[in-house]
């Protein structure tokens, strides 16, 4: 028997709505934003604390800014979402000192405490309209691939943009392009995908915080609930944590190899950089997709969340030593190897989490999974940054591998954690 997708109608807005997923994966600087920050002269240690900056800005501003994409529309929340983006790329471009970069980091918050999850609702909003809300995973599906592309693309356009400028920090300045003409994409969307625009009334942001806390503390006396959180949000902040450290690793293979040795020291670090991130993403989007077929060669799923965890902890340690060793070559393998490893777990841990989870605090346990996430990474990053600055990169980051081996067996699930949670 044959199965057949269902038939999606490509209309102006299926392909606007893929056109916005699309031009925000042009950020051209994220494969080189630590060598760029390097190159304005900031230790390792200003960087990961730039990082956590960032982070706990998201976290705290998500509340204050869902209610006002509530209070005035969804449109407007991704203008604003978009303009506090540029804001953010345009310091970043302008200014190097440090107070202004934590300022850039601050709006870029902004941006994505305003964006997530509200292009989803204008997505939806619109199947709901269209009488076709049965196509959501198929139409939402669609529509990602065109934001999976982009950011295929996105490390081939960006290293062709610094060899042919010569500049890494040309990269804010040109990822301004594609963001405003995503802003002028969004703020032509139909007005009534805005949906039921309710305004705040003044005690609603107390109650919202009141109700958001009580569901954190209610997630955390679930001692299961509680170990399957950590046990994936220590991984993905150490994975965040150190994955941008992957940079320098090949702008230092880049410049041991016998490879264009005619260009010089940039042009050629991009190039490298370029070519791995396109196949990092080209992995990483495979590995996401095979995540099932991975899980279903484990007895049960604690197992394989277990054995990733521990697998991870070798390929960061193994990276690092290679590192230290100069096999730089071998350090770049295994940490692309953390980012399929990193891709393969994520689906897999939202699925135990939500197994695991009872129904009645669903909600505030994924939130509690994501606050828990920022929290371990604003500690790991400043704290790898400090380390790569005294004892270099390398072992800096062998050392933060070998810090998740206790964290491990404090996180770690056991069989009992894989029943179902009471109702």
């Amino acid at each position: 028997m044959e199965n057949h997708s269902p038939e999606i109608t490509r209309d102006s807005m299926f392909y606007r709505f893929s056109l916005y997923g699309f031009l925000k994966n042009l950020r051209f600087f994220d494969p080189f934003i630590l060598l760029i920050f390097r190159s304005y002269g900031l230790s390792f240690l200003q960087i990961g604390i730039l990082y956590s900056i960032r982070d706990v800005a998201t976290n705290l501003l998500e509340l204050p800014t869902g209610l006002l994409a509530d209070s005035f529309g969804r449109r407007r929340a991704m203008v604003s979402a978009f303009l506090s983006y540029i804001v953010s790329f345009v310091i970043l471009y302008s200014l190097r000192d440090f107070g202004f970069l934590a300022a850039a980091m601050i709006f870029f918050a902004f941006g994505d405490a305003f964006r997530t999850g509200t292009h989803k609702a204008l997505i939806l909003e619109y199947l709901k309209i269209n009488n076709i809300s049965d196509l959501k995973v198929a139409y939402y599906g669609l529509t990602r691939s065109a934001s999976q592309l982009g950011s295929a693309l996105n490390s081939l356009i960006a290293a062709g943009l610094v060899f042919y400028t010569g500049s890494y920090r040309i990269m804010f300045l040109a990822s301004t392009i594609p963001y405003t003409l995503d802003l002028i994409n969004l703020a032509t969307y139909p007005k009534e995908l805005d949906g039921d625009i309710s305004p705040v009334k003044g005690k609603e942001i107390w109650t919202r915080f009141v109700s958001t806390l009580k569901g954190f503390i209610r997630t955390m006396k679930d001692g299961s609930a509680v170990k399957v959180i950590l046990n994936s949000a220590s991984f993905t902040a150490v994975f965040k944590s150190t994955k941008d450290y992957l940079q320098p690793m090949i702008s230092t293979l880049a410049l041991s190899m016998l490879l264009f040795t005619a260009l010089e020291e940039t042009r050629r670090e991009a190039l490298l950089i370029g070519v791995v991130y396109f196949v990092i993403y080209l992995l990483t989007s495979l590995a996401s997709r095979r995540a099932y077929y991975f899980s279903s060669r484990f007895k049960d799923l604690p197992r394989v969340v277990n054995f990733t965890y521990l697998v991870g902890i070798g390929l960061m340690v193994a990276a690092g030593v290679m590192a230290a060793a100069g096999l730089e070559l071998i350090a770049v393998i295994c940490f692309i190897g953390m980012f399929m490893l990193s891709n393969i777990r994520r689906p897999i841990n939202v699925g135990f989490i939500s197994d695991q989870i009872s129904p009645r605090v669903m909600a505030s346990g994924l939130s509690t999974e994501t606050l828990l996430t920022t929290m371990f990474s604003a500690l790991f990053a400043p704290l790898l940054g400090l380390m790569v600055d005294k004892i270099g990169l390398g072992i800096g980051i062998a050392i933060m591998g070998l810090v998740m081996v206790p964290l491990f067996f404090v996180v770690r699930v056991g069989e009992k954690d894989d029943q179902p949670p009471a109702n």
